[in-house]
């Protein structure tokens, strides 16, 4: 019975690992593909990406690459991706999904254009800091990202971006910084929480009104 037993466990054990092996694999893959559907998807003219070499099949060769962060050196898992001013063109990479552990995304200062995504709260739920700003988005702010509710930082100025700022993403939770400066929005600006928000934050945007602001026109 004794052996058994130890049989048993051991078998536990090792299916556990199995899991734990097969998950991780899975994950990694991921991220490799991930990198490899944005390094397709954007426009590179200054060749920043091409470093990006998928040839190499270390374990955390990704995590080599310019702009990229892993959670662990030997690991192919993307935490951060920073791809600021760069020169990149192109939209929103919506491959990013398969970045599935991803926490932090900087793609500022790049020529990225059309409108954000209005589902980019399932492209990165996980995100605790989002910066797109300086580039050519347009269109209006997604009330989808009410739903990153891990986000601490937003910065989406500089960009051509227009309509009303949701008045949901006052309601996020972790928030401690926004930006929107230099965009073409209008309307009654959200009601954040003290600390988050200043004058600066809605800066050459004529059209906002509401504290700290000029108040709104009845």
């Amino acid at each position: 019975m004794v052996r058994s037993s130890r049989i048993f466990n051991d078998c536990v054990i090792i299916s556990f690992l199995m899991l734990i092996t097969c998950g991780m694999n899975y994950g990694t893959e991921t991220d490799i593909f991930c990198l490899k559907s944005i390094k397709n998807a954007l426009q590179d003219p200054y060749n920043y990406l091409a470093s990006w070499d998928f040839n190499d099949k270390t374990e955390g060769f990704i995590c080599k690459f310019i702009g990229v962060e892993c959670w662990h050196p030997d690991e192919n898992r993307v935490i951060n991706l920073i791809l600021s001013n760069m020169g990149l063109k192109g939209q929103f990479p919506r491959a990013i999904q398969n970045c599935s552990s991803l926490t932090g995304l900087d793609l500022s200062i790049n020529k990225l254009s059309r409108t954000i995504p209005g589902d980019i709260s399932i492209l990165v739920p996980f995100v605790t800091s989002l910066d797109l700003s300086s580039n050519d988005f347009a269109g209006e702010i997604p009330q989808s990202l009410a739903n990153c509710t891990y986000l601490n930082i937003l910065k989406l100025d500089r960009n051509q971006l227009k309509g009303h700022i949701p008045a949901q993403l006052a309601q996020l939770p972790r928030l401690k910084s926004f930006s929107v400066a230099n965009n073409l929005l209008t309307g009654r600006v959200p009601n954040f929480r003290p600390g988050i928000v200043t004058a600066k934050s809605y800066a050459n945007n004529p059209g906002l009104c509401g504290s700290p602001l000029d108040p709104c026109r009845a």
